[in-house]
């Protein structure tokens, strides 16, 4: 592989460069950010701690002491792999809140994990009707951390202005992420990395992907959009999620209003090869509506 070691899309703000396969003269401009960033609408600053932190004086944190755990269980195991709920595959539905900087525990502590950033050597490459596209480079085991999603957090009125004002052949970045709390209350974090963003903004989509989306607090109540190995990933495979925020197609039933107001919308075809494609790239057609 041609690595262009000149050239790190990162600017040096990760923990390990990432480098552009076959050069970098038509990669879209933007502005790095490892993390998110406010932007227009945003009800809460993403970088302000909100967050009190546990006494533990410990390497790391155990779940029988530390006031972190103690609200939600343990979310990594040894490894530092994420844990699901109840020995199920693809159950991963449990809150995830690491350790902060207000915490008295180390750096080493095992509940810090997405906030120590890139872990793996990854590639940025082109190539196929996908466009731009991340690999890794070695093997990434079931259940690590790989990379965060980061970019403007906007309002829901400011993420509907810019699908509106979209061209048919622009590039949609914009992921709205919905959160259930109980009570029939939901949480909608809007995130857009298309101007300020970070490496997650080259993933590309997959109905069989490989990676999946948690919802992960450290400081702030807006939450890290982590993406971690929902298998064992071979070097040089293709990294790519689900943009609807499934994993391995278990899919929900629409409505029938959706499936209605579906068919007003130009879909984008999917081109990621799986057998179980359904033909087009997921959109959520509430972030449109007026409701």
């Amino acid at each position: 592989m041609n690595l262009m070691r000149g050239y790190d899309v990162c600017c040096g703000l990760e923990n390990l460069a990432v480098y552009v396969e076959r050069g970098e003269e038509s990669l879209p401009q933007f502005k790095y950010s490892p993390e998110h960033v406010s932007g227009p609408g945003a009800d809460q600053d993403p970088s302000e701690i909100t967050y009190l932190g546990c006494d533990c004086v410990s390497t790391s944190c155990r779940p029988d002491s530390c006031s972190c755990l103690q609200h939600h269980g343990e979310s990594y195991d040894e490894n530092l792999c994420l844990r699901d709920c109840e020995g199920k595959e693809t159950d991963f539905s449990r809150p995830v809140f690491e350790c902060n900087v207000m915490c008295k525990c180390s750096e080493a502590c095992k509940n810090r994990v997405v906030q120590r950033g890139l872990g793996y050597r990854l590639q940025i490459f082109k190539g196929g009707p996908k466009g731009w596209g991340l690999h890794t480079l070695e093997f990434i085991p079931k259940g690590r951390f790989v990379c965060q999603y980061a970019g403007e957090v906007i309002g829901l009125a400011e993420a509907r202005r810019r699908l509106q004002s979209q061209k048919p052949g622009d590039m949609n970045y914009l992921i709205a992420v919905k959160e259930h709390i109980g009570g029939g209350k939901m949480i909608e974090t809007f995130v857009d990395p298309a101007v300020v963003g970070n490496v997650g903004r080259f993933l590309n989509h997959s109905c069989q992907p490989n990676l999946f989306m948690v919802p992960v607090r450290v400081n702030s109540v807006v939450p890290k959009l982590a993406l971690f190995a929902g298998r064992d990933i071979l070097a040089g495979e293709e990294l790519m999620y689900d943009y609807s925020g499934r994993y391995k197609n278990v899919t929900e039933k629409a409505s029938v209003q959706e499936t209605t107001d579906m068919d007003l919308v130009e879909r984008k075809p999917c081109y990621c090869g799986a057998e179980t494609c359904s033909g087009f790239l997921p959109f959520d057609i509430s972030v449109m509506n007026s409701g």
